[in-house]
């Protein structure tokens, strides 16, 4: 289902849910600052030889899963996945970004048509 939102509207922090989420942080640089157990296989090395998070070449981290937008090492994590919030400021400012303003996918329905 695809829901027409107008411009003027934005979902508020408790109005972001996982039946809800595009994981839009998902596209982000993710360095990783320390140690959580982020399996190598999901672990690049940038030009100065820190650690990140991998990414594949459609631009979303290594670790998501494309059926179900959720992350496949939850457990493992880095720690800057865990204290981004759902539903925070800066949540909502990378859903704005990564959204067409007038159009928003509802996972709740892709999940009933894809499992």
């Amino acid at each position: 289902m695809i829901e027409v939102i107008s411009p003027e509207t934005t979902l508020s922090e408790s109005e972001v849910s996982c039946a809800n989420c595009q994981a839009c942080c998902c596209r982000l640089e993710v360095i990783l600052i320390s140690d959580t157990g982020v399996p190598k296989k999901h672990i690049a090395v940038d030009q100065w030889g820190g650690e990140k998070m991998r990414r594949l070449d459609d631009g979303w981290c290594s670790a998501l899963d494309r059926e179900t937008l959720m992350c496949s090492i939850y457990e493992l994590r880095p720690w800057i996945c865990r204290e981004f919030e759902m539903g925070s400021y800066e949540c909502r400012l990378e859903r704005a970004a990564e959204l067409p303003a007038s159009v928003e996918v509802k996972n709740s329905d892709f999940f009933q048509h894809h499992r």
